[in-house]
């Protein structure tokens, strides 16, 4: 039998021992560390806008399995859809929705979006959206920090009152709350009516009390803060869509690979008809929840409504791109 010195021993021990440390220092090394990334919902977990995230989660995850720490607060915990978009430009926030009525701040060409009576429905937007025009203001929203992956639909504007309202004669010396844009101001007032910007937390307020006589919202906002219960009468004049981004921050999308982009993309575009199908399902159900609540929906002829609205388009047209913008919109099949 072969004596085997005290000396051999050692050193073969220690070569085995460095071997096994730098096998785990190569395995350890070779496995990335995910990549964080924060969203935020300013709404609760159980809406369409958290919902969406969610799903977007979920599939990232299959897709790319370990390469994301997705982090989706719901709740408004990181702010509201100010706070939120300044988070995304400084990179504290990854991923977020936004109106691009909000959005206006950082790029006024998408007031273009809220022109009234311009989109026919969702279809027509989806085509304007995802087509020439879509492309050309994802380009401006980048170039302010914002990087979007897709456009959603939230749901259509319309007209809700204390008396019914048929016609655009019958807003004539009328008060009514709007938002604090300069656009929906100018736009009622074309019309004849007094246009008054008015907080939504103090829409109910307003409206209980007279301050106000009528107002716009979407069918699931008219439900959610109870204004059926001041102003029964519910006008689908539908003029306004209110249109959203799906979108990312620019530093946080540098970041990625090319393969992680692809994916992210893919992902978005299978998200967003999520949403809107969502978005409008809801839409839809809180308008029949507040009719069972009391609350009486006019169906008008929305023709004398569009006519109204021609010369507002020429009077608007020169701060939102030109006519000719809106007009390649209306003609998009």
């Amino acid at each position: 039998m072969y004596q085997i010195g005290r000396t051999a021993i050692k050193t073969a021990l220690m070569a085995a021992m460095v071997f096994t440390a730098s096998t785990v220092t190569s395995v350890t090394n070779s496995i990335a560390e995910p990549i964080d990334m924060t969203v935020s919902v300013i709404y609760g977990p159980e809406k369409p806008q958290a919902k969406i995230w969610l799903r977007f989660q979920q599939l990232i995850n299959q897709r790319l399995p370990g390469e994301f720490d997705i982090n989706v607060v719901t709740n408004g915990a990181l702010g509201g859809e100010k706070e939120t978009t300044e988070g995304i430009r400084l990179g504290s926030i990854h991923g977020a929705l936004s109106t691009l009525a909000n959005l206006t701040s950082w790029v006024p060409e998408g007031a273009l979006f809220d022109m009234p009576f311009m989109f026919r429905d969702g279809d027509h937007i989806n085509n304007v959206m995802t087509g020439p025009i879509g492309d050309e203001y994802k380009a401006l929203y980048e170039a302010q920090g914002f990087k979007v992956l897709g456009f959603i639909t939230y749901g259509a504007r319309h007209d809700i009152s204390r008396d019914p309202i048929n016609t655009p004669a019958d807003v004539v010396g009328l008060n009514m709350r709007v938002l604090q844009s300069q656009l929906h101001i100018n736009l009622w007032r074309s019309l004849g009516a007094n246009p008054t910007p008015v907080p939504i937390t103090e829409a109910y307020n307003a409206l209980e009390t007279g301050v106000v006589d009528y107002m716009d919202m979407t069918m699931s906002g008219y439900h959610a803060l109870k204004l059926h219960e001041v102003v029964p009468n519910f006008t689908e004049t539908g003029h306004i869509w209110a249109l959203g981004a799906f979108y990312v921050s620019s530093s946080f999308w540098d970041q990625l690979s090319d393969e992680q982009k692809t994916v992210f993309q893919d992902t978005a575009d299978q998200v967003i008809p999520f949403f809107n199908e969502l978005a409008a399902y809801e839409q839809n159900l809180s308008l029949a929840r507040a009719v069972s609540e009391g609350a009486m929906v006019i169906q008008p002829d929305k023709g004398p409504w569009q006519e109204a609205m021609a010369g507002f388009w020429e009077s608007a047209a020169g701060d939102v791109g030109g006519i000719d913008k809106i007009m390649e919109i209306v003609n998009t099949p």
